[in-house]
Protein backbone atom coordinates (compact mmCIF):
# COMPACT_ATOMS: atom_id res chain seq x y z
CA UNK A 1 0.00 0.00 0.00
CA UNK A 2 1.09 3.56 -0.88
CA UNK A 3 -0.57 6.88 0.63
CA UNK A 4 0.63 10.29 -0.64
CA UNK A 5 -0.55 13.35 0.69
CA UNK A 6 -0.31 16.45 -0.67
CA UNK A 7 -2.07 20.10 0.32
CA UNK A 8 -0.31 21.53 3.31
CA UNK A 9 0.78 25.08 3.28
CA UNK A 10 0.71 28.49 4.75
CA UNK A 11 -2.34 29.67 6.34
CA UNK A 12 -3.51 32.68 8.93
CA UNK A 13 -5.84 31.84 11.48
CA UNK A 14 -9.59 31.21 10.29
CA UNK A 15 -8.28 29.97 7.03
CA UNK A 16 -8.71 27.16 5.17
CA UNK A 17 -6.82 23.90 3.54
CA UNK A 18 -7.86 21.06 1.64
CA UNK A 19 -5.26 17.67 2.52
CA UNK A 20 -5.35 14.96 -0.15
CA UNK A 21 -4.04 11.09 0.66
CA UNK A 22 -3.96 9.45 -2.97
CA UNK A 23 -3.33 5.65 -2.10
CA UNK A 24 -3.07 2.79 -3.59
CA UNK A 25 -2.35 -1.51 -3.47
CA UNK A 26 -5.66 -2.33 -1.13
CA UNK A 27 -6.02 -5.51 -1.66
CA UNK A 28 -9.45 -6.04 0.19
CA UNK A 29 -12.25 -3.50 0.06
CA UNK A 30 -13.26 -2.95 3.47
CA UNK A 31 -10.19 -0.36 4.93
CA UNK A 32 -10.22 2.58 6.42
CA UNK A 33 -7.77 5.50 6.16
CA UNK A 34 -7.08 8.15 9.02
CA UNK A 35 -5.30 11.70 9.49
CA UNK A 36 -2.98 12.03 12.19
CA UNK A 37 -0.97 14.44 13.17
CA UNK A 38 2.33 16.35 14.95
CA UNK A 39 3.47 19.17 16.64
CA UNK A 40 6.72 19.98 16.85
CA UNK A 41 7.60 18.58 20.89
CA UNK A 42 4.40 17.37 21.03
CA UNK A 43 2.86 13.36 20.21
CA UNK A 44 1.27 12.25 17.38
CA UNK A 45 -2.78 12.05 17.62
CA UNK A 46 -5.10 11.36 15.55
CA UNK A 47 -7.70 13.49 13.76
CA UNK A 48 -10.46 12.12 11.65
CA UNK A 49 -10.63 8.69 9.73
CA UNK A 50 -13.11 7.23 7.06
CA UNK A 51 -14.37 4.03 6.67
CA UNK A 52 -13.78 3.75 2.53
CA UNK A 53 -16.74 0.74 2.36
CA UNK A 54 -19.67 2.78 4.05
CA UNK A 55 -18.57 6.31 4.86
CA UNK A 56 -18.38 6.08 8.35
CA UNK A 57 -16.29 9.26 9.62
CA UNK A 58 -14.68 9.74 13.39
CA UNK A 59 -13.03 13.13 14.55
CA UNK A 60 -11.31 14.13 17.57
CA UNK A 61 -13.38 16.78 19.55
CA UNK A 62 -11.15 19.46 19.06
CA UNK A 63 -12.08 19.26 15.15
CA UNK A 64 -15.71 18.50 15.40
CA UNK A 65 -17.71 21.13 13.17
CA UNK A 66 -14.11 22.23 11.20
CA UNK A 67 -12.55 19.05 9.55
CA UNK A 68 -14.33 17.00 7.56
CA UNK A 69 -13.25 13.73 5.87
CA UNK A 70 -13.81 11.92 2.49
CA UNK A 71 -13.55 9.87 0.25
CA UNK A 72 -13.73 9.89 -3.75
CA UNK A 73 -13.44 6.10 -4.45
CA UNK A 74 -13.20 6.68 -7.97
CA UNK A 75 -9.80 8.84 -7.63
CA UNK A 76 -8.40 6.57 -4.46
CA UNK A 77 -7.95 9.91 -2.47
CA UNK A 78 -8.96 10.45 0.60
CA UNK A 79 -9.47 14.26 1.99
CA UNK A 80 -9.32 16.45 4.82
CA UNK A 81 -11.16 19.46 4.56
CA UNK A 82 -9.97 22.02 7.45
CA UNK A 83 -11.71 25.55 7.75
CA UNK A 84 -11.81 27.56 10.80
CA UNK A 85 -7.83 26.70 11.22
CA UNK A 86 -5.76 27.77 14.67
CA UNK A 87 -2.13 27.96 14.85
CA UNK A 88 -2.52 25.21 17.44
CA UNK A 89 -3.63 22.65 14.32
CA UNK A 90 0.00 22.94 13.03
CA UNK A 91 1.73 20.42 12.44
CA UNK A 92 2.74 17.74 10.09
CA UNK A 93 -0.05 16.01 8.59
CA UNK A 94 -0.04 12.07 7.44
CA UNK A 95 -2.38 9.94 6.06
CA UNK A 96 -1.90 6.21 7.60
CA UNK A 97 -4.36 2.81 7.42
CA UNK A 98 -3.48 -0.42 8.51
CA UNK A 99 -5.15 -3.96 8.11
CA UNK A 100 -7.24 -4.30 11.38
CA UNK A 101 -7.57 -0.32 11.46
CA UNK A 102 -11.21 -0.02 11.69
CA UNK A 103 -11.84 3.74 12.63
CA UNK A 104 -14.37 2.98 15.47
CA UNK A 105 -12.65 6.11 16.75
CA UNK A 106 -10.08 8.88 15.74
CA UNK A 107 -8.32 9.71 19.13
CA UNK A 108 -4.70 7.65 19.06
CA UNK A 109 -1.27 8.12 18.47
CA UNK A 110 -1.29 5.50 15.41
CA UNK A 111 1.42 3.05 17.31
CA UNK A 112 0.88 -0.11 15.39
CA UNK A 113 -0.17 1.29 11.81
CA UNK A 114 1.49 -0.21 8.48
CA UNK A 115 1.61 2.27 6.33
CA UNK A 116 2.26 5.54 6.38
CA UNK A 117 2.35 8.66 3.92
CA UNK A 118 5.65 11.00 4.32
CA UNK A 119 3.05 13.75 5.53
CA UNK A 120 2.43 17.00 4.67
CA UNK A 121 3.31 20.21 7.09
CA UNK A 122 0.27 22.70 7.65
CA UNK A 123 1.44 26.07 9.26
CA UNK A 124 -0.97 28.22 10.53
CA UNK A 125 0.00 31.50 11.77
CA UNK A 126 -1.88 33.93 14.28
Amino acid sequence: VQLVESGGGLVQTGGSLRLSCAHSGFTFDDYAIAWFRQAPGKEREGVACIRVDDGEENYIDSVKGRFTISSDNAKNTVYLQMNSLRPEDTGVYYCSSDPLFACIAAEGTGDGMDWWGKGTLVTVSS
